[in-house]
Protein backbone atom coordinates (compact mmCIF):
# COMPACT_ATOMS: atom_id res chain seq x y z
CA UNK A 1 0.00 0.00 0.00
CA UNK A 2 1.05 3.17 -0.91
CA UNK A 3 3.07 5.32 1.75
CA UNK A 4 0.98 8.45 3.63
CA UNK A 5 2.27 11.90 2.72
CA UNK A 6 4.28 13.66 5.51
CA UNK A 7 4.36 16.94 4.63
CA UNK A 8 1.79 19.38 3.58
CA UNK A 9 3.72 19.68 0.15
CA UNK A 10 2.93 15.61 0.01
CA UNK A 11 -0.59 16.49 0.93
CA UNK A 12 -0.89 19.73 -1.71
CA UNK A 13 0.02 16.74 -4.29
CA UNK A 14 -2.27 14.29 -3.52
CA UNK A 15 -4.91 17.00 -3.15
CA UNK A 16 -4.36 17.95 -6.82
CA UNK A 17 -3.93 14.81 -7.87
CA UNK A 18 -7.36 13.60 -6.54
CA UNK A 19 -8.83 17.34 -8.25
CA UNK A 20 -7.46 16.00 -11.44
CA UNK A 21 -8.93 12.69 -11.43
CA UNK A 22 -12.09 14.51 -10.25
CA UNK A 23 -12.02 16.54 -13.18
CA UNK A 24 -11.07 13.77 -15.37
CA UNK A 25 -14.33 11.80 -14.62
CA UNK A 26 -16.73 14.66 -14.83
CA UNK A 27 -15.48 15.07 -18.80
CA UNK A 28 -15.69 11.47 -19.57
CA UNK A 29 -15.92 10.90 -22.89
CA UNK A 30 -15.48 7.58 -25.46
CA UNK A 31 -12.44 9.84 -26.89
CA UNK A 32 -10.71 10.36 -23.58
CA UNK A 33 -10.72 6.81 -22.55
CA UNK A 34 -7.22 6.25 -23.91
CA UNK A 35 -6.15 8.98 -21.80
CA UNK A 36 -6.72 7.09 -18.50
CA UNK A 37 -2.79 7.02 -18.03
CA UNK A 38 -3.06 10.26 -16.76
CA UNK A 39 -5.11 9.49 -13.77
CA UNK A 40 -4.53 5.35 -13.61
CA UNK A 41 -0.73 3.12 -12.59
CA UNK A 42 -0.43 0.59 -15.19
CA UNK A 43 -1.22 -2.34 -13.14
CA UNK A 44 -4.07 -0.47 -11.20
CA UNK A 45 -6.58 -2.54 -9.80
CA UNK A 46 -10.58 -1.98 -9.90
CA UNK A 47 -13.74 -3.45 -8.90
CA UNK A 48 -17.31 -2.60 -8.74
CA UNK A 49 -20.24 -4.73 -7.86
CA UNK A 50 -20.28 -6.28 -11.51
CA UNK A 51 -16.30 -6.42 -12.43
CA UNK A 52 -12.90 -6.94 -10.64
CA UNK A 53 -9.69 -6.64 -12.90
CA UNK A 54 -6.55 -5.61 -13.17
CA UNK A 55 -4.42 -3.49 -15.51
CA UNK A 56 -4.91 -0.24 -17.53
CA UNK A 57 -6.49 -2.59 -20.53
CA UNK A 58 -8.96 -3.95 -18.83
CA UNK A 59 -9.59 -1.42 -16.65
CA UNK A 60 -10.27 0.86 -20.24
CA UNK A 61 -12.33 -1.76 -21.58
CA UNK A 62 -15.27 -1.30 -18.31
CA UNK A 63 -15.40 2.35 -19.15
CA UNK A 64 -15.49 1.58 -22.87
CA UNK A 65 -18.39 -1.24 -22.44
CA UNK A 66 -20.00 2.15 -20.57
CA UNK A 67 -20.58 4.33 -23.31
CA UNK A 68 -21.14 0.98 -25.66
CA UNK A 69 -24.06 0.42 -23.09
CA UNK A 70 -25.82 3.17 -22.30
CA UNK A 71 -26.86 6.56 -23.44
CA UNK A 72 -24.88 9.52 -21.95
CA UNK A 73 -23.24 8.16 -19.66
CA UNK A 74 -21.72 11.05 -16.81
CA UNK A 75 -20.44 11.40 -13.69
CA UNK A 76 -21.01 14.00 -11.02
CA UNK A 77 -18.70 14.47 -8.37
CA UNK A 78 -20.66 15.50 -5.21
CA UNK A 79 -17.62 15.22 -2.22
CA UNK A 80 -14.49 14.41 -1.37
CA UNK A 81 -12.47 12.90 1.64
CA UNK A 82 -8.39 12.68 1.54
CA UNK A 83 -6.57 11.04 3.71
CA UNK A 84 -3.16 10.83 2.76
CA UNK A 85 -2.77 9.13 -0.78
CA UNK A 86 -6.39 7.42 -0.15
CA UNK A 87 -9.59 9.43 -0.56
CA UNK A 88 -13.47 8.75 -1.40
CA UNK A 89 -15.41 10.22 -3.79
CA UNK A 90 -18.85 10.90 -3.99
CA UNK A 91 -20.93 10.94 -6.88
CA UNK A 92 -23.73 10.58 -9.25
CA UNK A 93 -23.48 8.58 -12.06
CA UNK A 94 -26.39 10.03 -14.87
CA UNK A 95 -27.49 7.77 -17.68
CA UNK A 96 -30.47 6.67 -19.84
CA UNK A 97 -30.58 2.49 -20.72
CA UNK A 98 -30.55 2.02 -24.50
CA UNK A 99 -32.72 -1.05 -24.67
CA UNK A 100 -35.27 -0.42 -21.48
CA UNK A 101 -36.88 2.83 -21.26
CA UNK A 102 -33.77 4.70 -23.06
CA UNK A 103 -36.13 8.06 -22.61
CA UNK A 104 -36.52 7.86 -18.72
CA UNK A 105 -32.73 9.64 -17.08
CA UNK A 106 -31.24 7.18 -14.23
CA UNK A 107 -29.01 8.12 -11.72
CA UNK A 108 -27.06 6.32 -9.79
CA UNK A 109 -25.81 6.68 -6.15
CA UNK A 110 -22.33 6.02 -4.36
CA UNK A 111 -18.90 5.85 -3.69
CA UNK A 112 -15.23 5.15 -4.74
CA UNK A 113 -12.10 4.23 -2.85
CA UNK A 114 -9.27 5.16 -4.78
CA UNK A 115 -5.63 4.70 -3.26
CA UNK A 116 -3.08 7.19 -5.05
CA UNK A 117 0.71 5.89 -6.04
CA UNK A 118 3.74 7.84 -5.30
CA UNK A 119 2.82 9.90 -8.93
CA UNK A 120 -0.61 10.75 -7.84
CA UNK A 121 -2.20 8.28 -10.00
CA UNK A 122 -5.05 5.77 -8.87
CA UNK A 123 -3.35 2.48 -7.83
CA UNK A 124 -6.70 0.86 -6.31
CA UNK A 125 -10.74 2.11 -7.33
CA UNK A 126 -13.08 0.45 -5.61
CA UNK A 127 -16.70 1.38 -6.07
CA UNK A 128 -19.42 0.74 -3.71
CA UNK A 129 -23.15 1.39 -4.57
CA UNK A 130 -26.72 -0.93 -3.93
CA UNK A 131 -26.93 -2.43 -7.32
CA UNK A 132 -30.67 -3.53 -6.19
CA UNK A 133 -32.00 -0.30 -5.61
CA UNK A 134 -29.93 1.94 -7.93
CA UNK A 135 -30.30 -0.67 -10.75
CA UNK A 136 -32.22 -3.51 -10.48
CA UNK A 137 -35.05 -1.76 -9.21
CA UNK A 138 -35.28 0.53 -12.26
CA UNK A 139 -35.84 -2.46 -14.34
CA UNK A 140 -39.45 -3.63 -15.57
CA UNK A 141 -40.60 -6.84 -13.98
CA UNK A 142 -37.09 -7.30 -12.09
CA UNK A 143 -37.67 -4.07 -10.14
CA UNK A 144 -41.29 -5.46 -9.05
CA UNK A 145 -39.35 -8.38 -7.42
CA UNK A 146 -36.73 -6.87 -6.18
CA UNK A 147 -38.65 -4.14 -4.20
CA UNK A 148 -41.21 -6.95 -2.90
CA UNK A 149 -38.57 -8.81 -1.45
CA UNK A 150 -36.73 -5.62 -0.08
CA UNK A 151 -40.23 -5.67 1.43
CA UNK A 152 -40.47 -8.80 3.04
CA UNK A 153 -36.58 -8.57 4.32
CA UNK A 154 -37.36 -5.56 6.15
CA UNK A 155 -38.49 -5.46 9.73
Amino acid sequence: MPSTPTTSADAADAAASVAAIAAFFETLTPDTIGAMDRVYAADARFKDPFNEVQGLAAIMRIYAHMFETLHGPRFVVTGRVLQGRECFLTWNFCFRFKGIQPATAQTVRGCSHLVLDAHGRIAVHRDYWDAAEELYEKIPVLGGLMRWLRKRASS
